[in-house]
């Protein structure tokens, strides 16, 4: 029998620090896949944050390097602008990107960088301890929030994707999940095709990835990609937003 399903060589066969039924997991797979599939590991240099993936350059076999706490898309740029051959990729979660990089995130989009992003919103902070983050949606239970968020003492959810997309520097954004064997195929088509858009000169695009977190959403696994599919989906919902 033909073996077709095995791991991406740009995956070291270990371990990894993760919780039980985390979507980190799957979207560093799928990273990992593209880049096998587009023979680029030898021309990929991948920017980690600060966060649950701060060590995700312990996974991956590739060059990576490693940003302070939301300034990863700084130092992608200075990174592409060094080495335009190379393609440049940063891997950020809500806090990291939307939060203490919400500077660095908005004003590379609007210089259109010629990068990708893969950015994980999973509506809270897993590293810290479980904080409300700037996904986090109205009436969420975190330990920032333990009565769930309140739009008039915490603001509402942000839409990032949404209010990078109207910059005329951004190129491509679309919101996928991680929810369902059929949706993690449409992430990776996503992630794909942002890496094609870099390697074509297109500019920035980004890939928001909706992920699970079960540990901080007090959810068995399984109980939390449903939590994602019914109740987050609303809040942000999936497709090509520009």
């Amino acid at each position: 029998m033909d073996k077709i399903f095995t791991k991406p060589k740009s995956l070291r066969d270990i371990p990894t620090h993760y919780c039980p039924g985390c979507g980190h997991g799957v979207a560093h797979r799928l990273v990992c896949e593209v880049v096998d599939e587009l023979d680029i590991r030898e021309k990929v240099i991948g920017v980690t944050p600060i966060g649950c993936a701060v060590i995700a350059y312990d996974y991956w076999e590739f060059d990576c390097c490693e940003a302070a706490h939301g300034r990863a898309l700084a130092v992608a740029t200075g990174i592409k602008r060094m080495r335009p051959h190379n393609l440049v990729f940063t891997y950020q979660g809500d806090g990291d990107l939307a939060a203490i990089g919400t500077a660095e995130t908005i004003h590379a989009a609007n210089r259109g960088e010629n990068l990708t992003v893969i950015f994980i919103n999973n509506a809270v902070y897993g590293m810290t301890g479980g904080q409300m983050a700037p996904t986090t949606l109205l009436e969420q239970k975190t330990a920032t929030t333990p009565l769930g968020r309140c739009a008039k003492l915490e603001g509402y959810p942000l839409k990032i994707s949404e209010l990078l997309s109207c910059l005329p520097g951004v190129y491509s954004i679309e919101r996928v999940s991680t929810d369902s064997p059929a949706k993690v195929l449409s992430a990776k088509k996503a992630i794909k095709q942002a890496f094609i858009n870099q390697m074509e000169g297109k500019g920035f695009s980004l890939v928001e990835i909706l992920s699970a977190c079960p540990t901080y959403l007090g959810l068995k696994p399984i109980d939390s990609v449903k939590w994602m599919a019914e109740t987050m989906t609303k809040e942000f919902p999936l497709g090509k937003i520009k």
